[in-house]
């Protein structure tokens, strides 16, 4: 038994019999079990679905915890969270890869970036699972980025119902899902304390504010439409939620786009923040952080220093800084603008075009392999072979060190998951999504490289997901809404000893 892992615990005086808890949770599951099922005979799925049911009842209730500390009489939810990191626990993961009986028309708002989407999901049950979607891009303007929290979300506000006019379904009310990619501490499955901004976004009165509860202000303040918000999550776990439906080894979400974050299925017995040793629950990482307590110091560059000085959160999200879409550009600029001074190229001149802020999206054309002489000379710049040879290697370095640097965390992360499950080599799957990812010709293959390099006894399958985080959110609230409508009709069915 010790080889396999097994622990025992001495149950606590306190519990409900001298079975202690785990009698009693599988005493409340028969008993659940009797009273949807009566005499009903289930197939293999129809039973793997109930149980999922079960699991869903089970879990709203609270219980007290197992404890060895005979006064210990805290209750908990066993899905119960203790920390922004742990996002979403396993019974909801596992309820996600049953057998699914979702249908119906599910909105979604995927904001992540300076740009944001909303997602129409329509899921069809004709004996074989559909799923359709119509979506939007909607822009932000950059005084929206950096102006007040209300005028931010009536922009939201404002696009949502335009969305919804223009397809007609302004008259519902619609559940929807909040792929809301900030740092978060989740406290409810639809309540998500924004902890710091990121990615540009720099709006007064929201950090520290549930962004649920202003979305749903300044949608009541239009007053012209309504929605049930069902879900908040971010986008990684949209991302490993979709990818989930189709493969269910996928354990790590990943995403490289404007900014850069993973989650990955952590033990629950290596979370110190939550209650609890038995199980898996989702780990947002917030990557984007790493090194915010000096573990880059040795590793950033002078330009990267200079790029976080600059930037509206300097000290913060340093990692993202390093690799992510939104500072490639700077990046190359920087390197470019030095090597100017120092008469490597451009003939020793720094001519304004290349320093501009405007620029950086010009440079970012070349990073994904447009060819570099016609963007110098649409930026005015009359450059010679050598000059271009140079910008496009500068551009070539800078996306390889992004790429070996995911690599490098992503690894660490397999590492984790192997060494959990004490197996001498990983099968697993990795969902990804991100625009430097899906648009970059060899950022996916340069990481895909290297993370096999680092990790060759990891058996890694790395799928994309098409509009992943607003995917997932759409499916998740699809999950959620179906599980809070079962509990209501059950809530509402007179039992058989009822009179008539």
């Amino acid at each position: 038994m010790l080889q396999r892992g097994i622990r025992w615990k001495f149950n606590t005086p306190t519990a409900s019999h001298h079975g202690g808890v785990w009698e009693h949770q599988i005493q409340t599951v028969r008993k659940v079990l009797s009273s949807l099922l009566k005499q009903q005979m289930l197939d293999e799925e129809g039973l793997q679905t109930l149980l999922c049911e079960v699991e869903s009842i089970i879990n709203s209730r609270p219980i007290t915890t197992v404890s060895d500390d005979s006064s210990d009489l805290e209750r908990i939810n066993p899905v119960s969270e203790g920390s922004c990191t742990v996002v979403w626990a396993v019974d909801h993961y596992d309820v996600f890869l049953c057998p699914h009986t979702e249908k119906g028309d599910f909105l979604a708002l995927d904001l992540g970036g300076t740009n944001f989407r909303v997602l129409l999901v329509k899921v069809s049950d004709n004996g074989r699972q559909k799923v359709e979607m119509e979506n939007q891009i909607y822009a932000i303007p950059e005084h929206l980025m950096r102006g007040s929290g209300t005028q931010l979300f009536d922009h939201i506000a404002e696009c949502l119902a335009n969305f919804m006019e223009k397809l007609g379904i302004k008259d519902r009310k619609l559940p929807l899902g909040f792929t809301f990619s900030f740092p978060c501490r989740q406290t409810k499955l639809d309540e998500s304390l924004l902890v710091s901004w990121t990615k540009g976004f720099k709006c007064s009165s929201v950090e520290g504010h549930d962004v649920v509860a202003l979305l749903r202000k300044a949608i009541r303040k239009r007053g012209d439409f309504d929605i049930d918000i069902v879900a908040v999550i971010n986008d990684t776990v949209g991302t490993m939620m979709t990818c989930g439906y189709d493969d269910h080894n996928c354990e790590v979400g990943l995403i490289v786009g404007t900014g850069t974050n993973a989650c990955y299925m952590e033990e629950m017995r290596h979370l110190e923040t939550v209650e609890g040793d038995e199980g898996r629950m989702c780990v947002n990482m917030e990557w984007g952080a790493f090194g915010d307590n000096g573990e880059l110091e040795d590793l950033r560059t002078e330009f990267e220093r200079e790029i976080d000085c600059g930037s509206l959160n300097p000290g913060k999200q340093l990692f993202e800084k390093m690799i992510s879409g939104m500072y490639m550009g700077e990046l190359v600029q920087l390197i470019l603008v030095k090597m100017a001074k120092e008469g490597y190229v451009f003939q020793g001149r720094v001519m304004s075009a290349l320093a501009h802020p405007r620029t950086l999206q010009d440079l970012l054309r070349v990073i994904y392999h447009f060819s570099a002489e016609k963007v110098l000379r649409e930026l005015g710049l009359d450059p010679s072979p050598e000059d271009c040879a140079a910008t496009q290697r500068v551009c070539q370095v800078v996306s390889t060190c992004a790429a070996h640097l995911c690599a490098a965390t992503l690894a660490s992360v397999l590492r984790q998951i192997r060494d959990n499950k004490a197996t001498d080599r990983l099968r697993t799957t990795v969902g990804v999504d991100g625009s430097v990812y899906k648009n970059h010709p060899q950022f996916a293959q340069r990481m895909h490289r290297m993370v096999h390099r680092l990790v060759p006894d990891c058996d890694v399958r790395f799928l994309y997901s098409e509009d992943g985080s607003g995917m997932g959110a759409a499916m998740v609230t699809a999950v959620a809404y179906r599980l809070d409508m079962q509990h209501a009709e059950r809530q509402h069915v007179p039992s058989s000893e009822d009179p008539h």
